[in-house]
């Protein structure tokens, strides 16, 4: 890895951090999901990033991949387990960080905050030996064993992966349980370890109106609306769009209508909302870490010992 793509790396990361943390103070009781994701929008943009995919919130049952359309009414109450989930890329090179707020006042709080500490404890733990050398399987390892010893199932079917440029999912996957694979890390592999922790039955399915996706290939289009809606779409550079970001600058209807082509052509692919099996609660932290001897955690811009 050159010294310019380090440096891009360690930008996206700081900036994600910033993004992050100025976005979980204003997940707050009676707050509206929609304002605050719109927010955290415009912080990247001030901050100097791009958008690696949507920032998104995926309230309780839901462990990822919702993204709150135009016309969202969503307000966070109390005993709300929200994950804010974002991604940001400085010329393709993608940091990637989670986080869970747990808002106050419920009965349960003090169970919640502890499924959200089983999520954190779990990927301290695996950051820790983002090694070269470390079989993946390792990690997997420790992100079970923190999880289930605070009585808690990891999500199965959700891991993290590799990174690579204008591309958020590569290999290695990263999973969150001690699964059979050969796969070793290798020095300066580009890394996001994310460990989903539930109450609930521990694998996800897909559920609900997708409202984040990816161009998946490319097909000349008949229609003139959705050829316009596709030279934005082409803008993304393949990263993940949301369908709210189309509406605001070409309509509901000529949005639906492009994206409905889009996808009988085969070339939209769809990211549907990710609720556990058995809805239980789901919480998730998410750090992205260049592989090092001293792994180098870009979206803290610091490294671990």
């Amino acid at each position: 890895m050159d010294q310019e793509t380090f440096d891009s790396y360690i930008k996206a990361g700081k900036i994600a951090s910033q993004a992050l943390t100025y976005g979980c103070s204003l997940i707050v009781e009676g707050a509206s999901m929609l304002e605050v994701l719109e927010k955290i929008e415009a912080k990247i943009v001030e901050l100097g990033g791009d958008f690696a995919f949507p920032p998104q919130i995926s309230l309780n049952d839901v462990a990822a991949h919702y993204c709150p359309p135009a016309e969202d009414k969503t307000v966070f109450k109390k005993g709300d387990v929200a994950k804010l989930d974002l991604g940001v890329h400085i010329d393709g090179y993608v940091a990637d960080t989670a986080r869970t707020v747990v808002i106050g006042g419920s009965e349960d709080e003090e169970k919640l905050r502890l499924l959200s500490e089983a999520s954190k404890a779990a990927l301290e733990a695996a950051l820790k030996l983002a090694k070269p050398g470390t079989p993946v399987s390792e990690l997997g390892k420790v992100i079970e064993q923190e999880i289930k010893k605070r009585g808690f199932n990891p999500v199965v079917n959700l891991s993290g992966h590799g990174l690579a440029r204008f591309v958020i999912h590569d290999s290695p996957s990263i999973p969150n349980f001690e699964a059979a694979t050969n796969a070793i890390l290798h020095k300066d592999q580009v890394i996001a370890i994310e460990p989903f922790a539930s109450t609930g039955a521990g694998q996800i399915y897909e559920s609900g109106n997708p409202t984040i996706h990816a161009l998946s290939g490319a097909k000349p289009m008949r229609s003139q609306m959705t050829r316009e809606v596709l030279k934005t779409i082409q803008t993304y550079k393949g990263l993940p769009f949301t369908t709210r970001w189309l509406v605001k600058k070409h309509g509901a209807g000529k949005t639906a209508f492009a994206l409905k082509e889009l996808r009988n052509a085969r070339v939209l692919h769809d990211y549907p909302p990710l609720p556990d099996k058995a809805h239980g609660l789901v919480s998730q932290h998410e750090h992205t870490v260049i592989v090092r001897e001293k792994p180098v955690v870009t979206t803290l811009s610091e490294e671990i010992a």
